[in-house]
């Protein structure tokens, strides 16, 4: 489906900003918009520049001595403890603070790493969440196997990358029990890692088994910290996530998991965003089809089938990036009851199908990487627009549809992954 172009001018769109009202819902800020106001804002001169300024300024707000924080402190936030330290919240803004050469940032990614690596599992596991105070870590209800993750992939950057001194050996004993930790749960012939379901940072969908999103974060750890068995993830991360392939996998269990995975299905110019013994997702998972382009997985020619798979169904229109290209409905045999809660999680909102203005970073990231520069640009003035919007709110998600601003303001990743974007076409620089 294509979506409402948001640079032409429409005077019932004019009329429709006035009829916009605020509303509170279940203890989330939104803003009750018509979808023709969108049609009539677009990216203005400066506005890029703009937005690099406020996100500098957002993430130094959202600040404690222990690290970042993943919303601005509100009273919603609090409620919904967003005022927290997040592995992954706090590692994807690592990516953008350690080595911006701001003094604050650069104390505040390491305080976060620190803060982390401080409550570590005996196990190796870094928590979901930690509080500012490090009396309290959080483990979710099934795991969050992506928090160690891009804990992992945030040393990484801070040690290469980082400004202040001591840091080349710093967290060692912590990454080598994380690094066991996530051995633990690798497939030793398909070397992919294995989770439960709901347990990464799509937590309320119903992935489970071998996880698209997951073992492309796996995949680059393995190229950081150079652990063994690269190749094989590489080859069974294509076999597996993508089946439609006319070459035939080596290993018998490959082909039959390949044989259930595509029953009746068409080659989707995507991968399947989990596979499992007898199902998969078809649902079309941007964020892990997007890092699959960045860290190298797919190939060019899938790379760019990916991209233009993902461009025809307008997952950035209006405003960059929807989280899947199919929402699960909810007579779907995908559909969980546990996906209702908070009616949260219905067809074209949150996890499935909101628009995540932190992804369209990585989306930006990828097209430049690809070398589609011009595109990446006007992705980047859409990011920008889109955190400005509703007085430079940094709003978490926007409905799919209606493109209602949902979910809490001043979200620190929505700035991080805009300067990791703009970095990446002004420099051909990635921290990623």
């Amino acid at each position: 489906m294509k979506y409402a172009d948001p640079t032409c001018p429409d005077l019932q769109a004019a009329e429709a900003l006035e009829q916009d009202e605020r509303m509170l819902d279940d203890g989330q800020e939104a803003v009750q918009a018509s979808p023709a106001r969108h049609q009539l804002l677009m990216p203005g001169p400066g506005l890029v520049s703009r937005c690099a300024k406020e996100s500098l300024g957002l993430l130094e707000d959202n600040l404690t001595p222990q690290g970042i924080l993943a919303a601005s402190r509100t009273e919603a936030a609090e409620a919904r403890s967003y005022t927290r330290i997040f592995g992954r919240d706090a590692a994807i803004c690592v990516l953008a603070m350690a080595g911006s050469g701001v003094e604050a940032l650069e104390q505040g990614a390491v305080a976060s790493l620190d803060s982390l690596a401080k409550l570590q599992a005996a196990n190796g596991q870094i928590p979901k969440y930690v509080d500012p105070a490090g009396q309290d870590a959080d483990f979710w209800y099934l795991g969050c196997i992506d928090a160690t993750l891009w804990w992992l992939i945030a040393v990484d950057h801070t040690r290469r990358n980082g400004q202040l001194p001591g840091l080349a050996d710093r967290w060692q004993a912590e990454v080598q029990r994380a690094i066991q930790w996530l051995q633990a749960q690798e497939h030793q012939r398909f070397f992919l890692l294995q989770q439960n379901e709901a347990s990464d940072w799509a937590d309320i969908m119903p992935r489970s088994g071998f996880v698209l999103y997951t073992n492309a974060l796996w995949y680059r750890v393995k190229q950081l910290y150079d652990l063994p068995h690269a190749e094989e993830t590489h080859y069974h991360f294509n076999h597996v996530f993508h089946p439609f392939k006319q070459e035939l996998p080596e290993y018998r269990r490959t082909r039959l998991l390949a044989h259930y995975a595509r029953r009746g299905q068409r080659n989707p110019g995507l991968y399947l965003s989990f596979v499992n013994l007898s199902f998969a997702g078809d649902e079309g998972d941007v964020f892990g089809n997007v890092l699959a382009v960045l860290y190298g997985l797919a190939g060019d020619s899938m790379a760019h089938e990916i991209v233009k798979t993902l461009s025809s169904a307008g997952v950035s229109d209006p405003y960059p990036i929807r989280t899947v290209t199919h929402p699960i409905s909810t007579e779907h045999e995908l559909w969980r009851l546990y996906m209702a809660r908070h009616k949260q999680n219905h067809p074209h909102q949150y996890h499935n199908g909101g628009i995540w203005p932190f992804i369209g970073g990585f989306w930006t990231m990828a097209l430049a990487r690809l070398g589609q520069k011009d595109h990446a640009r006007k992705e980047l003035a859409k990011l920008a627009l889109t955190n400005s919007l509703d007085d430079w709110r940094f709003t978490e998600w926007f409905h799919g549809r209606t493109f209602e601003p949902m979910g809490m303001a001043g979200q620190s990743w929505n700035a991080a992954a805009f300067l990791m974007a703009k970095q990446a076409l002004d420099t051909g620089k990635f921290s990623m």
